[in-house]
């Protein structure tokens, strides 16, 4: 596994390095000698696996506040997203940055995400699907979000939203107020 640590501190993409021959690959997606050696989070309690159908289908930007605050590792096993994180972290140096990553089935990425940050991704293709390992449990009571479209983040999406939850439409902007969350 080669790990690349992008632009905000804390964040990597994770490729794998398969084994070929007539039958097809072999990859190790997780390891948690090699994550630790990197000083990631190893333990993660929770898998899922999202299916969008749509094309241009945005879902988020979500995150857990504190105690219950969350890594998680998102990979794209059919189709392609732009995936989005924000920095939320209380009094990071880089709070309010957001960095967009193209995950898909081709190039087998995996994104690290650490505690204090905003998810949300918008499907590239039809027929999608991401699997999401936690480093928490799904907390209902500590669910948040930021509106996918807020001027703060100036986040570009690059296709027309043709499909959003309700619950996500219904999430709002970022106050001035707002000076990031607890991990």
């Amino acid at each position: 596994m080669k790990f690349e640590e992008l632009n905000i501190p804390g964040v990597y993409t994770i490729s794998m390095e398969p084994f070929t021959d007539h039958r097809g690959s072999f990859a190790r997606t997780f390891c948690s000698k090699e994550f630790a050696a990197c000083g990631l989070e190893t333990t993660f309690v929770q898998m899922n696996h999202s299916k969008t159908t749509m094309k241009g289908t945005i879902r988020g930007m979500h995150y857990q506040r504190a105690p219950h605050s969350e890594v998680k590792l998102v990979r794209c096993i059919r189709g392609k997203v732009l995936d989005v994180i924000i920095d939320l972290r209380k009094d990071s140096s880089s709070w309010g940055q957001h960095i967009a990553v193209e995950l898909s089935a081709l190039n087998e990425l995996t994104l690290y995400i650490p505690r204090g940050f905003a998810h949300g991704f918008q499907t590239l293709s039809e027929n999608v699907e991401l699997l999401y390992q936690h480093s928490s449990y799904y907390h209902p009571e500590a669910e948040s979000g930021i509106h996918y479209a807020d001027p703060r983040f100036n986040i570009q999406w690059p296709l027309p939203v043709s499909s959003i939850s309700k619950k996500d439409k219904l999430l709002t902007f970022v106050s001035d107020a707002f000076k990031g969350i607890q991990t």
